[in-house]
């Protein structure tokens, strides 16, 4: 399939496929939004499909590669739905020593590719990640996208969110984990990285939402660790949150950056998808990884 870019489609549509992604409404009235722009013979269902996931494209670390040991892991999660799975990746060569953590938290479409593949190049840069899959309760990560909004909307978010910081105490507690831990998620994933530095308080070093919503004023006090945060900058749906978030941060004295990428839309560092931004990803995650590299490697 032909890797098109966010500037081959009209901001308006790409702005209905985000309600689309986020539930705000369902497949036909996307298709039926999207019938205005469907011209020279391609159709709204064409249209769709040039803007869905195509996961041969976010593999930059293989699944095979040498360097890392990855596997399957089960979390127990006795406050939230029962447990957690997740992949675990750590460098194959590390020996008997101590390595820090990273939690790496997935979109509302559970434990995918993508996902997966966030996790293995945190493992390339020395860092023992785990990537839980939200969607355990029902089954895990379906492989299909439509089928993974399906069940993803049904769960019980507050237990959800206990898996995720049962996950997040797991990697922390490994005895091969220096006790630093950091987390990154993106789009809910973003959320749950903001929700975990509220829960977590000081056993979070390290947390970089990308595109995530925010805490209010009084959860917002309970941050101890830095943060850095991404936004896209045409990104309005979740950008309305930062004025009120960054004011409380400033009250509260919070240790905290927040980079704006102009330009890119909500999701704009999931290689998988037309809304990637190249120019914006890879600034972004250079950020990320200087910024895991100062807080867990020190």
């Amino acid at each position: 399939m032909e890797r098109k870019k966010a500037s081959d489609y009209p901001q308006e549509l790409l702005n209905l496929f985000d309600k689309y992604v986020h539930g705000d409404i369902p497949r036909r009235d996307f298709l039926d939004g999207a019938q205005k722009f469907a011209v020279g013979g391609v159709t709204a269902t064409a249209i769709w499909e040039s803007l869905r996931p195509n996961y041969a494209w976010a593999t930059q670390v293989p699944t095979d590669d040498k360097r890392l040991k990855t596997e399957r892991v089960t979390v127990a999660s006795p406050q939230g739905l029962g447990e957690i799975k997740g992949y675990f990746v750590r460098p194959a060569d590390a020996g008997t020593k101590k390595l820090p953590g990273v939690l790496v938290v997935h979109e509302n479409r559970g434990l995918n590719p993508y996902i997966e593949d966030v996790a293995r190049r945190l493992g390339v840069l020395g860092y023992m990640a785990l990537a839980p899959d939200g969607l355990t309760s029902v089954g895990g990560y379906p492989g299909d996208e439509e089928k993974a909004a399906a069940i993803f909307g049904p769960i019980d978010k507050p237990k959800m969110t206990e898996d995720f910081i049962a996950s997040a105490r797991w990697l922390k507690g490994r005895p091969d984990c220096t006790g630093k831990i950091g987390a990154v998620g993106f789009c809910f994933g973003g959320t749950m990285v903001n929700t975990l530095a509220v829960r977590l308080g000081s056993d979070l070093a390290a947390a970089a939402p990308f595109y995530g919503g925010q805490p209010n004023a009084a959860d917002t006090a309970k941050i101890k660790a830095p943060l850095l945060l991404h936004y896209a900058g045409l990104d309005t749906r979740i950008d309305a949150g930062w004025p009120a978030f960054e004011a409380a941060l400033k009250a509260n004295h919070a240790n905290y950056e927040c980079f704006i990428y102009e330009g890119a839309n909500h999701g704009f560092h999931n290689d998988t998808t037309p809304r990637y931004d190249e120019a914006a990803a890879k600034q972004a995650w250079q950020r990320t990884t200087d910024f895991f590299a100062k807080y867990l490697k020190s």
